[in-house]
């Protein structure tokens, strides 16, 4: 058999045309019924996409920033830094500036509250002697810091199936935890607390555990109202926390929703959410007339915003946009104790509150 022209290396023909075989190249195979359907399904559904409608909004103006939309970004360099007392009300954690503050936790609100900040979060306050709270909490009074989050008892929220059971022990031991917790937030000022409901109990069903879960908040409700406190139920990634019950916002909304109490929140992660389903913006939409404090963390890595894949710039305009004026957590690592380190991370809060002060 005669050998087919080589029309693939770009030989032109006497027309100037790539010449094409004489006859159609042999099939070596035959096509089976899923590859010809896994052909032909995305090529109708990209026909459907491609008709053009008068009367439809533009793709680019529905699903872009768009004008009015977001403040477009290129890198976070290009925005200005902020100056003054931060916009946001983003919260640091002891030992973000221990090289340049030294290790005294009181020494490290000074120095945050000099560079601006005017909020502070703890997830181990707790857990602190009692001794270390006061002096905590009533120099955060004096330097007119507000306190954020603390994790309500002693982090087993992801060691043991603390409310997911439903063993009268374990809640039991929770409601103990919440009664230690409405003394926490008196010494320190705290108005909020994380809630970590902990992990699966594989030998119930989902519902019975969430029904386990929603009436102990409801019990603990009860216990913090006369006291003016919230707390805030956190989804977590159980890829960082393997086995945990809780991991997926869209979760942490209907337990909000069903304990259907003042008392009782959303806490709205951004690095857990990422992790777990992404669509950050559109799930927030989703659950906001639950969330009530927000954290933030890029992923992957868990470090300062923009050191991953999360476009921060967007997505606290989006925050600062809906009305949201609460603490933002700076719940993530720091790459070092290198006090450069800690100064580019001031900087990079600074920039982005220079981007929240133009909306």
């Amino acid at each position: 058999m005669a050998s087919l022209p080589d029309w693939r290396d770009g030989r032109a023909s006497k027309n100037g045309r790539t010449p094409m075989p004489d006859r159609p190249l042999p099939v070596t195979r035959r096509l089976s019924r899923r590859t010809l359907l896994g052909g032909l399904i995305p090529a109708l559904s990209l026909a459907a996409c491609s008709r053009h409608d008068e009367t439809a909004e533009p793709l680019l103006d529905r699903f872009s920033v768009g004008e009015g939309a977001y403040r477009p970004v290129g890198t976070l360099q290009d925005i200005p830094p902020s100056t003054g007392p931060f916009t946001a009300r983003f919260a640091p954690h002891f030992g973000m500036f221990e090289g340049l503050a030294g290790p005294d936790f009181v020494d490290q609100l000074k120095f945050a509250h000099d560079q601006g900040f005017r909020a502070w979060e703890d997830n181990s306050m707790a857990v602190r002697p009692l001794a270390d709270q006061i002096r905590l909490g009533n120099a955060m009074r004096k330097l007119g810091i507000e306190m954020g989050v603390f994790v309500l008892g002693d982090r087993q929220g992801w060691q043991s199936p603390t409310l997911t059971s439903g063993d009268p022990q374990a809640r039991r031991n929770f409601m103990a935890q919440v009664d230690n917790a409405i003394g926490v937030a008196e010494r320190t000022g705290a108005t909020r607390m994380t809630v970590l409901p902990g992990l699966a109990a594989p030998q119930l069903r989902r519902q019975y555990q969430m029904a386990h879960i929603v009436d102990a908040l409801r019990e603990a409700c009860d216990r913090i109202a006369p006291h003016g406190l919230t707390m805030v139920v956190e989804p977590i990634n159980n890829v960082d926390f393997p086995g945990v019950f809780l991991n997926r916002t869209s979760d942490g909304f209907l337990i909000s929703k069903a304990v259907d109490r003042p008392e009782c929140k959303l806490l709205f992660d951004i690095y857990h959410q990422q992790i777990m389903d992404g669509n950050i913006i559109r799930d927030m939409d989703a659950c906001w007339s639950e969330i009530a404090y927000f954290q933030l963390g890029d992923h992957p890595g868990r470090n300062k915003p923009h050191t991953g894949e999360t476009n921060y710039a967007n997505v606290l305009q989006h925050v600062w946009k809906k009305g949201y004026r609460g603490v933002l957590g700076m719940e993530h690592g720091v790459t070092s104790t290198d006090p450069a380190a800690e100064e580019d991370l001031i900087l990079t809060y600074r920039r982005l509150d220079g981007l929240l002060k133009t909306i």
